[in-house]
């Protein structure tokens, strides 16, 4: 066996470059982060060939002093912790002290710092061969600057792993993103090459902030986001979270941040997922720029050297709250909202502080009995005019002036369904007769197109409904309200069903008794690695119980909770609301289309069916005069 030596200096810091330097994109994260914690507003990034030859990252941030400098090169030297309980509380980016070295020994690295406002400095420069470091006077304004030279030129293996100079710059990229999206009151320029790639200015107003996240994500993300801003017991979460139909073919536009932190946690993943999983079309991905704040005394960021993972101290609380806030956001989300979201887009005046929840929603109006259009079919459309009175106000849509001058027939139609309809202490239920008149958000129907589509007239132009799709959800929300209200209809086994599980998940089953009571299971340990199913919900009875209660168990072990039972029983519920909903080719009356209208205005979740496909779009006359080339 060979003797047992201790490392060199260069040979340790080289194998700790293994873990945090993999790529050029690696060393952008580290200086950028150091820049931030230094208290920077100003960063000024340039690259050469994606990082490989150049990465100079230069900040107006607190300096370092002259004496500090050889120090910072050095490992496990830091100012950010000094003693364990700073560990248990970590409240900058950086702490390692690893990062500065592990970059020095494996590139050519020169770091000019001032502490003051003078044009004196001092730079240190360090080659990872002998990982001697030079100091020497050198005019700096306040602040540092740091340049990266050369990346593995002293480790060819690991130069051969780099990809091309297109590649290894679109992950460089990616991270600036990721940091700029952090740091809204710090302004970053990036350049390749020597040219300018972006420019973002600091802001802290919210319209300042959706600016730069349009920048940094598409205008189409800010388009079709909502803004969210959530605080309950010592947590707080804000940030956009798009509409599920504007869903991605992969996870590439989710950006999640705990304390300013980017991470990626499979808890976070897993609660986003449940938040989407009666809106999203199979297979697709949510998009989102989310912030958690939290105490940092109650979340471990020293999981893994590149400090993407964290771990919280009460996983089953941060779940809870990050699934309830989202899946209630999106719950809210109502077709008025969409429409003035996508009215001050076009006119690109975001009004700073405004929340699209803030508005006023449709309440639930009463159902009328089956009949009452003179012995037609209601199909369980909500209908009464009287009920929509207490509907929001809508006079805001501006657009209407020039839809209302063509608006005649449909008017008419509208007077017929008054008449039908029409309480006893209530005008005709009729489209306004001017402009200062209230419109619904989806308008008025005007015809249905080959028994599949609605043709609706709003104050902006044209309404396209799929009206299965439509009536699947409205019937689907319905169903589940019922279900709710009546509670959970449960039966006991006659001859109770054993499974075998591990101990550990029998302790599970055990501890999380009330879970499974409230969702209508009773268990019975009834070995160490034997339980027993005594009783399970009605609409449960034909489904695969064990495999059920396995997967519940998993999620409680991995996530602290599990919403796999009731996620079942609305997938029961969403078959039952689509065997049950308006089929294609079924012709549809004026006042039925109307009452289908109303109805998803007052529904939750209305811009989706079950199944994550859109239910309705709008074709404003801005896009259908531009259609026709009219005034061109």
């Amino acid at each position: 066996m060979r003797k047992i030596k201790l490392l060199s200096p260069r040979l340790a810091n080289q194998i700790a470059a293994g873990e945090v330097v993999e790529r050029p994109s690696s060393v952008i994260k580290e200086l950028l982060e150091n820049a931030l914690d230094a208290g920077a507003t100003r960063l000024e990034i340039d690259v050469e060939e994606g990082g490989i030859k150049l990465i100079r990252v230069r900040d107006n941030g607190g300096g370092i002093d002259k004496d500090d400098l050889p120090l910072a090169l050095s490992r496990h030297a830091t100012s950010k912790i000094y003693e364990l309980d700073d560990l248990e509380a970590v409240a900058t980016l950086g702490f390692r002290g690893e990062a500065l070295a592990s970059i020095s020994s494996v590139a050519r690295l020169a770091l000019i710092s001032s502490t003051n406002d003078e044009s004196a400095g001092w730079q240190v420069v360090a080659e990872g061969r002998d990982m001697e470091t030079q100091v020497s006077p050198a005019p700096h304004p306040r602040g540092t600057t740091v340049e990266v030279r050369d990346l593995f030129f002293n480790t060819p293996a690991r130069r051969k792993f780099l990809r091309t100079d297109k590649t290894e710059y679109t992950h460089l990229e990616d991270v600036v993103k990721r940091l700029a999206l952090s740091r809204f009151d710090v302004a970053f320029n990036l350049r390749h090459n020597g040219r300018a790639i972006y420019s973002w200015r600091a802001g802290d107003s919210q319209l300042e902030q959706e600016r730069r996240v349009a920048q940094v994500c598409g205008p189409a993300f800010m388009e079709n986001a909502v803004h969210l801003d959530i605080e309950r017991n010592g947590y707080r979460l804000w940030g956009w979270v798009a509409l599920p139909t504007f869903s991605r073919s992969q996870a590439d536009l989710q950006h999640f941040y705990v304390n300013g932190r980017a991470i990626r946690d499979k808890l976070v993943s897993h609660a986003v997922r449940q938040a989407y999983q009666d809106v999203l079309y199979h297979g697709r991905h949510p998009a989102f720029v989310l912030y958690l704040e939290l105490d940092p005394a109650t979340v471990d960021v020293n999981v893994h050297p590149t400090k993407h993972e964290v771990r919280f101290r009460d996983n089953r609380n941060v779940h809870d709250f990050i699934y309830s806030s989202l899946h209630h956001a999106l719950a809210k989300v109502r077709p008025e909202d969409t429409l003035a979201k996508r009215e001050l887009g076009e006119a690109d005046e975001l009004t700073p502080g405004s929340n699209p929840f803030a508005l006023a929603t449709a309440k639930p109006v009463q159902g009328i009995a089956a009949g009452e259009f003179k012995g037609q079919e209601t199909m369980g459309f909500r209908t009464s005019p009287a009920g929509y009175s207490a509907a929001p106000t809508y006079s805001s849509y501006s657009g209407y002036q020039a839809a209302a001058t063509n608006a005649g027939a449909v008017r008419e139609q509208m007077n017929v369904y008054g008449e039908l309809h029409r309480p006893a202490s209530t005008s005709s239920f009729a489209l306004p007769e001017s402009p200062s008149e209230d419109i619904p958000p989806l308008g008025y129907a005007i015809a249905q197109l080959k028994g599949i589509y609605i043709l609706a007239e709003n104050a902006q132009g044209l309404i396209v409904v799929d009206m299965h799709a439509a009536h699947e959800r409205v019937t689907y929300e319905r169903m589940k309200e019922s279900f709710q209200c009546g509670g959970l209809q449960t039966q006991p086994l006659l001859v109770p069903e054993s499974i075998a599980v591990s101990e550990k998940e029998a302790d599970f089953a055990e501890n999380f008794s009330d879970v499974f009571k409230s969702l209508g299971f009773e268990l019975q340990r009834a070995g160490p690695e034997t339980l027993l199913i005594r009783q399970l919900p009605v609409i449960l009875n034909r489904a695969k119980v064990e495999q059920l209660v396995r997967d519940v168990l998993a999620d409680l072990i991995e996530h602290g909770s599990s919403e796999r039972i009731q996620h079942h029983i609305n997938e029961i519920l969403g078959t039952m609301a689509c065997h049950g909903s308006v089929r294609a080719n079924r012709k549809l009356t004026i006042p039925e289309m109307n009452a289908l209208l109303r109805d998803m205005e007052a529904t939750e979740r209305s811009g989706q069916c079950n199944h994550g496909r859109p239910t309705w779009l709008l074709q404003s006359l801005d896009d259908l005069d531009k259609l026709f080339m009219r005034g061109q």
